[in-house]
């Protein structure tokens, strides 16, 4: 009895760690998931200082990412921005902001991967995900 107990222990035990194991090689294998993870990173380095940890932004001067509907409905001005810089009059959710961002010198990947990142946070919801091939075909 004692060693059907073991073996039942363990029989559990090793069955709820290989689901769990399923469960992370699923996720880590989730294209668009393993972007916004990199993009984490990338906002971080380049990104937070203007636009701020939660993507509010500066009221006057740097534009909110955060439920922004310039960054969701104008996706290819977006990715431009980001890929080139950005200089004159933009309209976000209703409010002017005319300033200057400069080119980050971000590779194209790079680019996809803080655009999937932006446009599924802070209540942004994005189901296309931006492509670096996508990235590459904007043009300055």
């Amino acid at each position: 009895m004692k060693t059907l107990i073991i073996f039942t222990a363990a029989f559990f035990f090793y069955f709820s760690i290989a689901s769990e194991a399923k469960i992370e090689t699923y996720t880590s294998q989730d294209p668009l998931k393993e972007s916004i993870k990199r993009g984490s990173e990338i906002y971080s380095d380049f990104c937070m200082s203007c636009h701020l940890p939660a993507g509010e932004g500066v009221a006057g001067v740097f534009p909110p990412l955060a439920k922004s509907d310039y960054l969701m409905q104008k996706r290819k001005e977006s990715i431009k921005a980001i890929k080139y810089g950005l200089k004159g009059k933009i309209i976000v959710n209703g409010k002017e902001y005319n300033g200057n961002m400069t080119a980050l010198g971000l590779a194209d990947d790079e680019v996809a991967d803080v655009m999937n990142y932006i446009t599924n946070n802070w209540g942004n919801e994005n189901d296309k995900m931006v492509t670096e091939e996508e990235v590459s075909k904007i043009e300055k």
